[in-house]
């Protein structure tokens, strides 16, 4: 496991639905010294999926909440997390609202041609984990990575393991 003496890290990690955040933050969650993950699609799973002011309100609370918490635990030396993250307004939100004194901070866009992440989501759709309206909106989600303030990595030709790898190595954005 990676280990950085003294150097707490944050990753924070956005990219479309089918880009593969969170088969590459477990990895990445394996590979570091004392992490713990947070995939903030866990804050949305509800049945109904309702999306409204009330509901986005909530699972931004709820995501800076559990954030907060485990940043302030000497438990851990980094967090992950990731999320769809797909307007800069939701990664300031979060970066405002969490205390990261003390942490390296490193926000990461993770994209892929529309070719690989359409076939990405037809697999999972095909072992029903998503619905067919996921291309689309995926799709449509994808230009919009290009103009947020973090490194992009093109997870087209890599692995989860080569995404991890590269996250790793990343240097601060803040």
């Amino acid at each position: 496991k990676k280990g950085r003496e003294g150097m707490k890290t944050f990753y924070l990690i956005g990219g479309p639905m089918g880009v593969g955040k969170t088969a590459a933050c477990q990895i990445l969650k394996k590979k570091l010294d004392r992490c713990v993950f947070l995939d903030g699609d866990w804050c949305w799973d509800m049945d109904p999926f309702v999306v409204n002011d009330e509901t986005k309100a909530l699972v931004l609370d709820n995501i800076c909440s559990v954030l907060n918490r485990f940043l302030s635990c000497t438990v851990f030396n980094n967090v992950v997390c990731c999320w769809v993250l797909h307007q800069q307004e939701i990664w300031d939100t979060i970066l405002t609202r969490i205390d990261t004194r003390g942490w390296k901070v490193v926000c990461v866009s993770l994209a892929a041609s529309p070719e690989v992440l359409t076939d990405r989501l037809k697999k999972d759709i095909a072992q029903g984990s998503r619905q067919p309206d996921v291309i689309q909106r995926s799709l449509d989600r994808l230009p919009l990575y290009q103009n947020l303030r973090t490194v992009r990595i093109d997870t087209t030709g890599l692995t989860p393991e080569e995404t991890a790898a590269e996250i790793a190595a990343l240097e601060s954005c803040t």
